[in-house]
């Protein structure tokens, strides 16, 4: 897949970027193919990179104390990832990135887009344009979380997520949710 298209189309309706400019953004962002299973970062290490998931899937997820996991996000290509700035801080990384299938994933070094969203205005407008847009997808989880019982939050989730349910694992689902897989499973038996 070709990342200038992506860098057109980043599902803002109030952003876009000009194709030329796309293009020359396009050739800094380095793809790789990354295995199922792989991490692109892990908790508490540094991560200095911006990325986008181009192919395939990955969730971000929490560790606490106890190993127990707690999905935060969901990946799926074509798509740009949460920004570097929304995820690390003091340059370590608050979540691990887990790749769900084989996936083609380009980045960038976070300073470098920095230095290009000083230096265009344009630039600056797409990249803070999807950080408002990841702002407003944890604030509205939030709400979900603290304003619906569990059934509403599986709707919620199915609207906001069309086809996840058979792209992600269940225990994902369910930690995302703010739920047990055992109640998941019971709430997605009754639909």
């Amino acid at each position: 897949m070709k990342i200038a298209p992506l860098l057109t189309k980043t599902g803002l309706s109030d952003t876009s970027i000009d194709k030329r400019i796309a293009t020359m953004l396009a050739q800094r962002w380095v793809p790789r193919h990354v295995p199922k299973g792989d991490f692109l970062v892990c908790q508490g290490n540094e991560d200095a990179f911006e990325y986008m998931i181009l192919s395939g899937s990955a969730v971000s997820h929490i560790s606490d104390a106890e190993g127990r996991n707690v999905c935060v996000a969901f990946h799926l290509g074509p798509a740009i990832m949460t920004p570097n700035i929304a995820r690390q801080r003091s340059q370590a990384s608050l979540v691990n990135i887990e790749i769900m299938s084989d996936a083609v994933v380009a980045s960038m070094p976070s300073n470098e887009l920095l230095a290009l969203m000083i230096a265009n205005a344009e630039i600056r407008e797409w990249a803070n344009a999807i950080l408002r847009d990841e702002i407003g997808s944890k604030a509205e989880r939030e709400w979900c979380l603290a304003a619906l019982g569990g059934a509403e939050r599986l709707n919620w989730f199915r609207s906001r997520y069309p086809d996840f349910e058979n792209l992600f694992g269940h225990a994902y689902i369910a930690s995302f949710l703010g739920l047990t897989p055992v109640t998941l499973s019971r709430l997605r038996n009754r639909n």
